[in-house]
């Protein structure tokens, strides 16, 4: 089946997807699911359990599609491969191995960001909406169209989020992504703030004129993109595909 699931990151919820709806060929079936705890949907009682939210998500993420994780929502989406039934690929945008690593987002960094959300989570949050625009060619546009999309409210819980910045700073695919069970892809904006240039450059492919979150700066792009992801996927005679 051409599908394709899309999963987003922290503090967004799938609204942030909306930006591609114009832009998708003929024949693919999109499915934006929201993240516990995320549009309305019941928060895990451990927000930080994988299992749990294996068990919550399954119905969500069919083994027949390419499951598609932003940010956040790529580390979430990888560590699950490890409980749910292989996909037919996986694509990571904006998002390694791990989030913290060295030329990108530091531990520290984080760490002063994890200290003003547990101050004021509502400031930081619009902090962070800023600070992952700064890659995009105009940030205060992209900014306008972020506030357009998800009204005034955050779209999680405060457990949520605060169990998803411990995710940020903790969870490492590492071993998972240098031997993946499935197809892997990874697409970054050239401009990506949040991921360290050695990042940027290794992945497969770099949507020009984009930072952190393509979906709002080149959605057209990003969307051609995926499409083709999800058809060399269903295409493929043997189950696996190179990335091109």
């Amino acid at each position: 089946m051409n599908q394709l699931i899309l999963l987003s990151g922290w503090g967004i919820d799938a609204r942030i997807w909306q930006t591609l709806d114009s832009h998708w060929p003929a024949g693919i079936k999109i499915s934006a699911p929201d993240w516990p705890g995320y549009g309305g949907k019941p928060a895990l009682e451990d927000p930080a359990d994988i299992e749990e939210l294996a068990r919550v998500m399954a119905g969500d993420l069919p083994p027949h599609a390419v499951w598609v994780g932003w940010s956040l929502g790529g580390l979430l989406a990888t560590a699950l491969l490890d409980h749910l039934p292989t996909p037919c690929g996986l694509v990571l945008i904006g998002m390694g191995p791990r989030f913290c690593v060295d030329g990108g987002i530091s531990r520290q960094e984080l760490g002063v960001f994890r200290r003003a959300f547990a101050r004021d989570p509502e400031v930081a949050q619009q902090h962070f909406l800023r600070w992952q625009l700064q890659g995009e060619p105009a940030p205060r546009i992209a900014h306008r169209q972020l506030l357009d999309l998800l009204g005034a409210t955050s779209g999680a819980d405060i457990t949520t989020l605060t169990a998803g910045l411990d995710q940020l700073a903790d969870l490492d695919n590492g071993d998972l992504l240098a031997a993946p069970p499935c197809p892997l892809w990874r697409i970054a904006g050239q401009r990506d703030p949040l991921l360290a240039k050695t990042l940027r450059d290794s992945t497969d492919y770099r949507l020009p004129d984009a930072g952190h979150c393509p979906m709002l700066s080149r959605p057209d792009l990003l969307a051609r993109r995926l499409a083709e992801r999800v058809l060399d996927a269903v295409e493929s005679d043997d189950g696996t595909v190179s990335a091109k």
